[in-house]
């Protein structure tokens, strides 16, 4: 699978942008539970005011606190603030960090005159019946005319009682305390608790938006290299499958390497567009909730190690049931495009033996087969999201649980379990996320699997290590040297010791029963195959030490199937050569004696071609093809059965024209008609891949058994006495 990363190289810096956008992302979802908790605590339960901290005290205040504060605190108090007549002001550089010092400090000192300040308060009534003070004593003037080792001591014995309180307590006092001095101070709290709510509430809705500005972002171009992913996949594999030889090409059936050119390249294409969006984004985000949770609260901690290792357990025996269903399911989708295409490829002998209900249940079968495995496999992912589901409603409540006793005990407040709440469930979600992932990589890096599969195939037939220059001397020149063949994996050889030389301006011919070697024998020419044994020469050259290129740029190929390409007349016969001339196409086509019936044509030669060329006969199919080989005007044409859906009057006409064209070139036949090899300049008789006969028609007559049986076959007495 990291191969794949290879065919998007040239969009990494998208790979870099979406990784910023992701950490942006995560950076804004994971700091709402801190402005959700801001609400409740500060907006809600402390009116505004964030802390023990106040921005403004009066100078009465400030005393009174001081009094209970050690010496080295009162003077980090005193530094902090500028009195300003009777209102101590917060210095504008402190820091947030040496607030939060001072917010420790002032806590205790804040929380000992709160409590005082209630005068019918039964603890202050208590301090001043120990002290034996009237009731109407101002205890604060009492304190602050003690001295001071008597009210060191007395502030000590005060801390240790108040050292027990749990930290929010003390928090929640002297809140308390600096509500007290604002509403004294004669400010609205009210509105401060409207403007803090307001406050935070917009802060929520831009972090919002910026969330979902930068997904929508990572959305476009996760899009936009998962495409270019696609695209490169297929590009490559197509420009290795060209280079494919026939041994490859019947390694890999034609229906696997469709399938793995279309939909294996869309499982990947797919995936990889959701790894940028969510494989990508989740374990930041996991790993950003886990740090912000034992920030927030690492006492219930352990339910989310709960949570996570049922998320694996269950996870783990899900996709060891599914696994191996996910990697039958592609060699499924091959069977059924095979199925398929040898339904639609043969429709019409299917129809004439009246086998389609046998096909029907092939077709079926292979269906029934496929569907099976989906539906076993999406019926184990059902169980996915039910399950995770009752186990975040399940940690919810578990958080609810433990986070309300914590609160009752006054060692959590209430925002920061709502938080803590929220970071669970966006933990839990990453895992989810990459649950739900797990759906489609066990498919997708079995289509990754097949994919280099064809990428790393070895080709075995590829461009010469050493190059040959072509002899002059020796141009259009054929010859075979003791040739041997045998296909891939057979223990026969197709063809044994084939040994002649066909010269520039020659026909040669070969000629024999069906399966005696004679398509196979002309395909080794342009190395569609390799020879087992032997060498082959062209120009003087062993094709095997020629550029594969050069090589058929100077063969005129015409198969013994006709093959024609969707687009038009002209762009059919200009296949081999794309800058030939009108008059070229014309020659060429006339030659091949279809220029009448393409006139005929309503467009004639930009009349379409259809896929195939289903839209013309076998015999113009043909022609078109013979067509094509001449306007490239080669040095060498293979014919390889290309005249059998010729009438004989056309054959006839054709090979004289072509007689003409040809001169200058080497020509070579393959034939089943004795009429169309008759002014062979040579003859080869195959018979079970060995050469049994060479030389002229006439000669062969007379000293080639199989050739005399073939001829008295095909032509009449009075035509072999006349030959």
């Amino acid at each position: 699978m990291l191969k794949m990363f290879h065919y998007m190289k040239e969009r990494w810096h998208y790979l870099v942008m979406i990784l910023v956008l992701l950490f942006l992302q995560a950076f804004c979802d994971l700091s709402l539970p801190d402005y959700t908790s801001r609400i409740v605590n500060v907006g809600i339960q402390q009116k505004g005011v964030e802390d023990g901290v106040p921005d403004t005290i009066r100078k009465e205040s400030m005393e009174k606190v001081l009094l209970f504060a050690e010496e080295a605190d009162a003077d980090t108090i005193e530094n902090a603030y500028a009195l300003d007549g009777d209102l101590y002001t917060l210095k504008k550089e402190i820091t947030s960090q040496e607030r939060e010092e001072l917010n420790t400090i002032l806590g205790i000192p804040e929380l000992i005159v709160y409590g005082m300040e209630d005068e019918d308060s039964e603890q202050v009534a208590a301090v001043k019946a120990q002290m034996n003070l009237p009731q109407d004593a101002d205890l604060f003037q009492v304190f602050a005319q003690m001295p001071r080792e008597q009210l060191t001591q007395i502030r000590e014995q005060m801390a240790d009682q108040f050292e027990e309180m749990p930290e929010s307590i003390v928090t929640q006092s002297a809140v308390a305390f600096v509500q007290n001095e604002y509403a004294a101070q004669g400010k609205d709290l009210d509105q401060m608790q409207t403007d803090s709510i307001l406050y935070t509430g917009l802060k929520m809705l831009g972090l919002a938006f910026l969330s979902a500005a930068a997904a929508i972002c990572v959305t476009f171009l996760s899009a936009r290299v998962a495409a270019t992913l696609g695209r490169n996949l297929r590009n490559s594999i197509y420009r290795k499958v060209i280079s494919f030889s026939g041994e490859e090409l019947n390694h890999f059936s034609t229906a696997s390497l469709i399938t793995r050119s279309t939909n294996d390249v869309q499982q990947i294409q797919l995936l990889f567009a959701m790894i940028f969006r969510i494989v990508l984004y989740a374990p930041i985000l996991g790993i950003g909730g886990v740090l912000k949770v034992l920030q927030t609260d690492a006492s219930m901690t352990w339910i989310l190690a709960l949570a996570v290792a049922v998320i694996l357990l269950f996870v783990g025996l899900l996709f060891r049931l599914a696994m191996p269903k996910f990697k039958k399911l592609q060699y499924l989708i091959d069977n059924l495009n095979l199925v398929a295409r040898e339904i639609l490829t043969g429709v019409s002998v299917i129809r004439a033996f009246s086998t389609e209900k046998h096909e029907e249940e092939r077709f079926e079968d292979a269906n029934r087969k496929l569907m099976k495995t989906n539906l076993f496999v999406n019926r184990c992912m059902t169980f996915m999201m039910p399950v995770m589901m009752l186990l975040m409603n399940g940690v919810t409540v578990l958080i609810v649980w433990n986070g309300s006793h914590a609160v009752n005990d006054g060692t959590m407040q209430v925002g920061n379990m709502m938080a803590f709440m929220q970071y669970a469930m966006q933990i839990i979600m990453a895992f989810l996320m990459i649950t739900m992932m797990s759906i489609m990589i066990p498919r997708a890096s079995v289509a990754a699997a097949r994919i280099n599969e064809v990428m790393e195939a070895e080709v075995s037939i590829r461009d010469g290590e050493e190059q040959e220059k072509p002899r002059e001397e020796k141009k259009g020149e054929v010859v075979f040297e003791h040739v041997d063949f045998a296909y891939p994996g057979a223990q026969e050889c197709t063809l044994t010791d084939i040994d002649f030389t066909a010269r520039k301006g020659e026909t040669v011919a070969f000629i024999g029963s069906t399966g005696s070697g004679k398509s196979t024998l002309v395909n080794l020419i342009p190395r569609f195959f390799d020879v087992t044994k032997g060498r082959i020469l062209v120009d003087g050259v062993d094709i095997r030490h020629m550029k594969l290129s050069d090589l058929r740029d100077r063969i005129g190929y015409v198969p013994q199937k006709g093959v024609l390409f969707s687009g038009t007349i002209d762009s059919n016969i200009r296949y081999g050569k794309d800058e030939a001339t009108g008059e070229e196409v014309q020659r060429a086509a006339s030659i091949a004696q279809a220029w009448e019936f393409i006139q005929e044509k309503e467009d004639g030669v930009n009349s379409a071609i259809a896929q195939g060329g289903t839209n013309v006969s076998g015999g113009q199919k043909q022609r078109l093809s013979i067509a094509r080989a001449i306007a490239k005007n080669p040095e060498i044409y293979i014919f390889d059965d290309s005249f059998s859906a010729l009438d004989y009057k056309t054959d006839v006409v054709l090979r004289r024209a072509l007689k003409k064209e040809t001169q200058d070139a080497t020509t070579l036949i393959v034939a089943q008609r004795i009429s169309t090899i008759l002014h062979a300049d040579k003859i080869l008789v195959l018979d079970e891949g060995r050469v049994v006969g060479k030389g002229t028609h006439k000669e062969l007559l007379k000293s080639c058994d199989i050739y005399r049986q073939i001829a008295m076959s095909q032509l009449s007495e009075e035509e072999l006495a006349n030959e």
